[in-house]
């Protein structure tokens, strides 16, 4: 990367802002966290960009409910924030109507006890000096007495409750003892006609926003990038610093080495001074721009999950994504789900969007390697393969692990990933600060794998016990060099010896925990196995011997159990290997994080 100052006059600002957006290779150097209260038009832009958001959303949901519908494309003659209007003051007439929809649902349910009776008739007995009031109460609360005191008429009775009506002179305050209702302003008719009425007009709504759903959806989805583009220049206008009695301009951004020249070729035609230099070596603004093979960068979303590596240090994404695939492979366990996810992704990546691919193309390679470690594992679908007797499967039985080896190659695999960590931290510690910085991690190194080798050869009677022992005093005196005494350039020994002491306690009680972690490759593996034989050993012995109706009953509990086995083994085997990768990868590879993803200021592309 390379950190360019720009120096802009503010008459030409726009224009220059225009130029390096089409250019789209700055990233933008912040000079201030989140916005600031003045900045009213991009809080205003903001708050359209969700507005957009939320009725795309809706739009697309229609569209697909739509059967044989198909988005019209973009009109240029046609602004899609006018039917962003149009959506939210159908949407806001909708919900008034919904309510009112409500309320008149409410009312004719209270109505309906009474009757469809003329209002006015109430009006006249008012008229004539007497009142009406309409009562319910419970049945063993109503009091005979009632019927003279207040001349009541039983209406109806729902249940236990009794509803009915009270006919007194105008005026009079005695009352029953029980719960006074009031009625609607309107006729049980009159609000049925007017239910009528809002759910009609709540179906035209629903019309008018299916009909825009399917001719301007494209048109929205336009006025969303325009508008996001117009939020990056306005979050660039934040970034700037004014000069010179605000007749200058001072930008800052970041441009990748190998995209330089494109950023020349566009500043070639602007009136605009500026600067590059390298990075400064504390400089933790330096934005990270990740450059994987095809493969690797299907995992570059799971290392984004935990943190991007900063600019100085090494991006691990290529070095975890095979550590991942197989662990993801073992805590699977089963060639059969391995199989499914390897169809899944083979026939599904080729209907969906673009920005889905690379999942699909990562579901691909995660199946192919559940399909290689459920057929070292032996498991097809819950089926034990090491005890059945198939013939044509007698050849391949070699090449399976019963349990107990499964266990032993977990725990290799994690020493195998430790060590393959340490070597990669002590090339990063050369690279950034030279072979000094990292004597005491090649001490480490030496002493594990000298001593592993050691033992090897000498098990394999490869190499005479004498030598075996000149190597080994070798190999420790090298490594005690290390970590004791040369682990911190230009220091004193003796607090080289004393943090040598600390770190080798660090060491001995962290590496043991850390291959310890990797029993859960072996568990998680035998728990999908175990689950998977348990929902077979159900349909079989569950679904009787009724022809027909039994292999119905088993193939139901076969895709039911299956399909839970794979949601929970799957959820795990997803979780673990990534926990095995942030925790223990990382930790032993000397992970920093902390970086910032390479994000240029550039035209926003839809798909």
């Amino acid at each position: 990367m390379k950190k360019y100052s720009f120096l802009i006059y503010y008459k030409t600002y726009n224009e220059f802002l225009e130029s390096i957006q089409q250019a789209g290779v700055v990233h933008i150097v912040e000079k201030q966290k989140g916005i600031p209260d003045d900045a009213v038009d991009l809080r205003q832009q903001l708050k359209t960009a969700d507005l957009l958001k939320n009725n795309i959303r809706m739009m697309k949901r229609r569209v697909n409910e739509q059967k044989e519908a198909t988005a019209h494309p973009i009109n240029p003659q046609i602004d899609g924030l006018t039917i962003l209007n149009t959506c939210e003051q159908l949407k806001t007439q909708q919900e008034q109507l919904r309510n009112k929809q409500q309320g008149l649902q409410k009312d004719i349910e209270n109505m309906s006890v009474w009757g469809d009776f003329d209002l006015d008739i109430l009006k006249k007995y008012e008229k004539a000096g007497l009142q009406i009031n309409f009562y319910s109460c419970r049945e063993r609360e109503f009091k005979p007495e009632w019927n003279d005191q207040f001349d009541v008429v039983r209406i109806a009775m729902v249940g236990s409750i009794v509803y009915f009506i009270t006919i007194t002179k105008s005026g009079s305050e005695e009352e029953p003892d029980a719960e006074k209702i009031r009625l609607s302003n309107l006729s049980l008719g009159d609000l049925r006609c007017a239910l009528t009425d809002a759910n009609t007009q709540i179906e035209s709504i629903e019309q008018q926003l299916n009909l825009l759903s399917v001719e301007h959806l494209n048109d929205l989805i336009e006025a969303q990038r325009q508008v996001s583009e117009s939020i990056d220049v306005s979050k660039v206008h934040l970034h700037t610093e004014k000069k010179a009695d605000d007749k200058l301009i001072l930008l800052e951004g970041w441009v990748p080495e190998v995209k330089e020249q494109g950023l020349i070729d566009a500043l070639d035609s602007q009136d605009a001074y500026y600067t590059s230099k390298e990075p400064d070596k504390d400089d933790k603004s330096v934005p990270i721009l990740l450059k994987n093979n095809k493969v690797a960068r299907l995992f570059e979303p799971i290392g984004e999950l935990y943190d991007l590596p900063n600019y100085y240090e090494l991006d691990l994404t290529a070095f975890f994504a095979p550590f991942y695939m197989l662990f993801f492979g073992l805590c699977l366990g089963d060639a059969g789900y391995g199989l499914l996810l390897f169809l899944v992704g083979i026939f599904a990546r080729p209907k969906v969007k673009p920005s889905m691919k690379p999942i699909l193309s990562l579901v691909t390679w995660l199946g192919a390697a559940t399909m290689v470690c459920g057929t070292i594992s032996g498991t097809f679908f819950g089926i034990g393969l090491l005890n059945v007797n198939w013939p044509w499967l007698t050849s391949f039985k070699k090449f399976m692990l019963d349990s107990d080896q499964l266990f032993l190659l977990a725990l290799i695999l994690g020493a195998i990933q430790i060590i393959f960590g340490m070597i990669i931290k002590a090339i990063g510690q050369v690279r950034r600060y030279g072979w000094a910085y990292s004597l005491e991690t090649w001490g480490w190194l030496i002493l594990f794998l000298g001593g592993g080798g050691l033992l090897l050869l000498t098990k394999k009677s490869l190499l005479s016990a004498d030598t075996a022992k000149y190597i080994c005093y070798g190999v420790v005196g090298v490594a005690v060099l290390f970590i004791f005494l040369l682990n911190t350039p230009g220091r004193n020994p003796f607090i080289n010896f004393g943090t040598g002491l600390w770190n080798t306690y660090n060491m001995a009680t962290g590496l043991l925990g850390d291959l310890l972690s990797y029993i859960r490759l072996f568990a998680l593996g035998i728990c999908g196995a175990v689950l998977g034989f348990a929902f077979n050993d159900l349909a079989l012995s569950l679904s009787g011997d009724i022809p027909v109706l039994s292999q119905i009953i088993m193939l139901v509990i076969l895709l039911i159990g299956h399909s839970l086995n794979i949601f929970m083994s799957g959820l795990g085997a997803f979780v673990h290997p990534m926990r095995l990768t942030f925790v223990e990868f990382y930790k032993n590879a000397g992970f920093e994080g902390g970086g910032k993803k390479y994000k240029p200021f550039k035209h926003i592309v839809t798909e």
